[in-house]
């Protein structure tokens, strides 16, 4: 996946709010932020817009699974396969975001998750 887009100049207190939000564990494998192992906690740009600043668009993952994720997961490629229960309140912002142009919040998604997941099969 392409990266675009600038972090925009309050980038730090986004990223920083992020991982707070996230109590600064990675919200895949949970480790705390560490620099053992390559745990130090970053922020993911789902999409790759570094720009877009959106909850759905911002995951506190550590290295590792920064590293892993963006590797291997480009939402603008149909995932037909359920997503980790971890990813389904993102995915589902941004599907909301891509296939309804909605702007949601992480409740609505949490909220709408089968609706809006199964955007995705159709």
């Amino acid at each position: 996946m392409k990266h675009k887009g600038a972090y925009p100049p309050e980038w730090k207190a986004i990223a920083d709010r992020v991982k707070a939000e996230a109590r600064n564990r990675c919200i895949r494998c949970h480790h705390g932020n560490s620099r053992e192992g390559w745990r130090i906690l970053t922020v993911h740009h789902l999409d790759g817009d570094k720009s877009n600043c959106r909850w759905w668009n911002l995951l506190a993952l550590c290295q590792r699974c920064h590293l892993t994720i963006q590797a291997k997961v480009d939402p603008h490629t149909p995932y037909m396969l359920e997503h980790a229960e971890w990813f389904k309140p993102y995915v589902a912002g941004f599907y909301a975001f891509k296939y309804l142009k909605q702007d949601i919040s992480r409740d609505a998604a949490i909220e709408r998750m089968a609706e809006l997941l199964a955007l995705e099969l159709v």
